[in-house]
């Protein structure tokens, strides 16, 4: 059964040469919202604050918050690309991450290739991972052009490749940044029904987006963030009109 435990998590973020000048501090501070500290001449960003935070299968949570607010670098923590500062995370269950669709594909390799790739990386067998090419080379409509080298590709084939590998598989755990659109108008229609399904399938979501209503409309708890720090909780429920916060 999945499960998310995250107590008291830290996330601090380097940049370096950013303690050059005192202007470059100021700007790189209000482009992450997070507070900017020094240690051993490297400026730190404090990208996530003592966050604290349990998911249990049902849970359709919303991250909401500015630009900078920590949404994305909570999702990545969720994920396993952050390792926390300070804190402890804990995480049960086959998570599925939309972040960055197009992470770890190889232009020079085929489509075809790029999709046994990503599935070795998923963890899936070869005898599976065969049943799953049909379905994704039927889902992304590419053809032929799963033959050739994907850097080919248009940015549009690209995403199309990379969405129907990353959903081929059905997820524990569904992590999204923002409601994705990817590829031409009958792709678009195509992607949103795999995700609606996705979502009915799946025993925990969680999902970052600018948009507090459809968080609403999709989530039934959502979490605003601010520099870092989950300042308020609201819990709610699809197609709700008001959201009841939480202290």
């Amino acid at each position: 059964m999945a499960r998310i435990e995250l107590k008291d998590v830290c996330i601090d973020l380097p940049v370096f040469g950013a303690h050059s000048r005192s202007l470059k501090n100021r700007l790189i501070s209000a482009a992450t919202g997070g507070r900017l500290a020094k240690e051993a001449g490297v400026t730190l960003v404090r990208a996530l604050s003592h966050v604290t935070l349990e998911l249990r299968p049902g849970d359709r949570v919303g991250l909401w918050g500015h630009n900078g607010a920590g949404k994305t670098t909570l999702l990545r923590v969720l994920a396993g690309a952050y390792a926390p500062t300070h804190g402890t995370v804990h995480v049960d269950g086959e998570v599925t991450s939309l972040i960055d669709l197009a992470l770890g594909m190889e232009p020079e390799a085929t489509g075809y290739e790029n999709i046994a790739l990503r599935l070795m990386m998923m963890g899936r067998n070869p005898q599976v991972a065969r049943h799953i090419t049909d379905e994704v080379e039927r889902f992304s409509g590419l053809g032929e052009f799963l033959e050739l080298p994907i850097r080919t590709y248009s940015s549009g084939m690209m995403m199309r490749l990379a969405f129907a590998i990353s959903t081929s598989v059905e997820p524990e755990i569904l992590l999204m940044d923002e409601w994705l659109s990817v590829g031409d108008q009958e792709f678009v229609a195509k992607a949103e029904g795999r995700l609606e399904e996705l979502l009915t399938r799946t025993q925990i979501l969680v999902i970052a987006s600018h948009s507090r209503e459809m968080l609403e409309r999709r989530c039934n708890r959502i979490l605003q963030l601010d520099h870092g720090t989950v300042t308020e909780e609201a819990r709610t429920s699809p197609d709700a009109q008001a959201a009841e916060v939480i202290p």
